[in-house]
């Protein structure tokens, strides 16, 4: 399997004291939710993302007691080209992102066509480097992509998502995207610089809050609540404004 984490990922459930409750592997295709539901546990907000001594990643996650069901593992959705029998390179790719706001708004980065999803908008980030902590990896990327300087606050997210489908060059991948989500504030925004030149960045800007909803966002990046909580404070403050 193809990874950028050949060190593995390890879930560990922890409770609100940051109690470790208990641990296990993070294999292809696997969601931290079904993982975790498999030792008894129901997965709540992500706690902490660190690299640990013997090179595994740990995600971290609040949990509680499961009651019901354990969640299950469903089939990986597949391109429409891909054919039900087709067989894709096991690619499993951690990346990490930060949802950074200032006084001149959020930033946000457009994809170019090296993605799947070119002209759509996500937040900055990207793949982590080998053994590389994912708090200096996003501040790398902010880097690369905005040129911007920022301070990391609460880890907002880790998302999980698993198919089959067509690389940007033609190859046919069995893609697992494990995606941690910081939140972050610039306190001195500057111009854009993108740095990360011949990367998948084709552009990046600071956009009001209120004029978000005339960027079309990336799936990962719709279903993000943080990101839609910024939307409705904002619509909120301009309802009851006098």
């Amino acid at each position: 399997m193809r990874t950028n984490q050949p060190g593995g990922i390890r879930v560990v459930a922890v409770d609100a004291d940051d109690t470790r409750l208990g641990e296990a592997r993070l294999g292809h295709g696997e969601h931290p939710e079904v993982v975790l539901g498999a030792l008894g546990w129901a997965l709540g907000a992500p706690a902490s993302a660190a690299v640990r001594e013997d090179g595994a990643l740990e995600l971290a996650f609040r949990v509680s007691p499961l009651d019901g069901i354990r969640p299950r593992s469903a089939a990986p959705p597949r391109d429409a080209d891909v054919g039900a029998d087709e067989v894709g390179e096991p690619y499993q790719r951690v990346a990490a992102y930060a949802l950074v706001t200032s006084a001149r708004g959020v930033l946000l980065t457009q994809f170019n066509s090296q993605t799947h999803v070119a002209g759509r908008w996500g937040l900055p980030g990207g793949g982590l480097d080998e053994g590389e902590p994912p708090v200096d990896g996003v501040h790398r990327e902010v880097w690369e992509e905005t040129g911007q300087r920022v301070e990391l606050g609460d880890l907002l997210a880790v998302q999980s998502d698993h198919w089959v489908g067509r690389s940007p060059r033609g190859g046919l991948e069995d893609f697992h995207a494990v995606r941690i989500v910081y939140a972050a504030t610039c306190p001195q925004p500057t111009d854009i610089v993108i740095h990360d030149v011949g990367g998948t960045t084709s552009d990046a800007r600071w956009v009001p809050v209120d004029e978000l909803e005339g960027y079309p966002l990336s799936s990962s990046w719709r279903r993000l609540a943080a990101l839609a909580d910024l939307r409705r404070t904002r619509a909120a403050d301009e309802y009851d404004a006098p």
